[in-house]
């Protein structure tokens, strides 16, 4: 009889383990035994998740293991893994409990041969090209001369000997090197940076900006030379601002670069070539052109010498052509001359009357006649004795009057000049409030005073001013014309 509920039995060793117990055991038996396994096979299903994990199947003709690996190790990859391509797992199995799966966990991923990578450059290439950075329209063209020149390469090795040497036999320039790794896991993060370096640099600034950039390495296997197919080179240099050769390995091996750059040199020595005309070639075609120039310019000149001749030759002789006024000029000067003559003959004879009529004896009878008419006009006694009482009558009532108006006559009548401590006339009563002390100068001489609180003219505690000497009774020195005013 088949029980319904599950029980321990004496002496029974197969104990009921749970579903993690089991899990783990399993987990631990995999590990063990496949801790160190390199695994061949296809990528399918692959995706890199926002954590930079990436997961993926890895497939045969027969069978299918699940793949990860984390995102430490995904981002040391010198390659962009998709689907399709063979590659090696290097890592361990393990199992994923939450599924009831088992899986390999890679610590390294590399192409399975020069064909896998051959499957990637064209998968790559296709994509790019779909994108247009090979497009021709956007490549540009090198300068002819430039005057600066950057390289992209490995600062040790032929390569940059050989650029070196041959721009300084072509056409000594100056030449900017920014240093980067060619091969290897940070070869296509360096390069990168420096093409986009080169590009960032602005016109006058502390580093010259190149007219050209040569990225250049040496020849190697495809693998050698991978760097230069990362998607992150392509699309440095198709975006670069500044037109840019690529010179990279043999004239036998491509890159993704190349189809990227303005120009393609099949050797780092040919993009040099490429880069700078040669200078002795400069200067002998300068000096061919300037000895063309000046046999243009000689020719031309002797044909406008001729040219020249024989208009002069068609043209009438300068005589011939100034006679008749020559002639006509001649005849001018002797009418001149006879017209001349004849008006001072007849400037003579209209005179002649006139210099008569102005004769000496004319000018000593109008003398007379003038002298005569002065002495008739002399003035008698009488008229000049009138005019001499009337001027004095107009003196003596001008006196008169200077005398009332002069500003100490009132002061005759008993009445008394107010003055401030200044001299100036004090006119009204609030005049006198606002002054507090002021002085008052009579006829026989002046007294102090003050206003008190009441408002009212009081005798000053103190000695009073000295009294001042009368004016004059007669304003005798008045009489310049100015008239004072009667009260200062």
């Amino acid at each position: 009889m088949t029980n319904i509920i599950a029980e321990n039995r004496a002496g029974d060793n197969a104990q009921a383990l749970t579903v993690s117990e089991i899990s783990a055991s399993l987990k631990r038996a995999v590990e063990d035994q496949f801790g160190y396994v390199r695994v061949k096979g296809e990528l399918s299903g692959f995706k890199r998740a926002a954590s930079g994990h990436l997961y993926f199947g890895l497939k045969d003709e027969n069978a299918m293991l699940d793949g990860v690996m984390w995102k430490g190790n995904a981002a040391r990859l010198p390659f962009a893994p998709e689907d399709g391509l063979e590659v090696v797992l290097t890592g361990k199995l393990t199992t994923y409990p939450g599924r009831s799966k088992y899986q390999i966990v890679a610590d390294q991923m590399e192409l399975a041969g020069e064909g896998a990578l051959a499957v990637l450059f064209e998968k790559l290439k296709a994509r790019l090209a779909a994108e247009g950075l090979f497009d021709p329209q956007h490549k540009r063209k090198i300068p002819a001369m430039p005057s600066v020149i950057g390289v992209v390469t490995s600062p040790t090795g032929a390569v940059i000997r050989d650029i070196l040497h041959r721009l300084g036999d072509r056409f000594p320039s100056h030449v900017i090197i920014w240093p980067v790794l060619v091969q290897g896991e940070n070869a296509a993060g360096q390069i990168a940076a420096a093409v986009k370096g080169f590009s960032d640099l602005q016109e006058g600034g502390p580093v010259p900006r190149p007219d050209v950039l040569i990225v250049a390495r040496g020849g190697g296997s495809i693998e050698d030379l991978w760097a230069f197919n990362e998607e992150a080179v392509v699309r440095a240099v198709a975006h670069c601002s500044i037109p840019l050769i690529s010179a990279v390995g043999h004239e036998t091996d491509t890159t993704l670069c190349d189809f990227a750059a303005d120009l393609r040199a099949p050797t780092p020595t040919a993009a040099a070539e490429m880069a700078v005309p040669v200078r002795a070639d400069l200067l002998d075609r300068v000096g061919q052109n300037a000895l063309r120039l000046d046999r243009a310019v000689r020719r031309n000149w002797t044909q406008s010498s001729e040219r020249l001749e024989a208009q002069r030759r068609l043209l009438p002789k300068l005589t011939e052509l100034t006679a008749p006024q020559q002639q006509r000029s001649d005849e001018l000067g002797e009418r001149l001359g006879r017209g001349l003559e004849r008006r001072l003959s007849g400037a003579a004879i209209a005179f002649t009357p006139l210099s008569r009529a102005l004769g000496p004896r004319l000018l000593e009878r109008t003398l007379e006649m003038k002298q005569k008419a002065f002495g008739a006009m002399r003035l008698s006694g009488a008229l000049l004795e009138s005019r001499l009482v009337h001027g004095q009558q107009r003196l003596i009532a001008a006196h008169r009057l200077l005398e009332s108006l002069h500003p100490e006559a009132p002061l005759k009548r008993g009445f008394a000049r107010v003055t401030d401590s200044t001299g100036k006339t004090v006119m009204t009563r609030d005049a006198a409030r606002a002054a507090g002390h002021f002085t008052l100068r009579f006829i026989d001489g002046d007294i102090g005073a003050m206003v008190n609180e009441a408002g009212e003219a009081v005798k000053p505690a103190s000695k009073p001013l000295a009294e001042k000497p009368a004016s004059p009774k007669s304003p005798k020195n008045t009489a310049s014309g100015d008239q004072a005013d009667l009260f200062g």
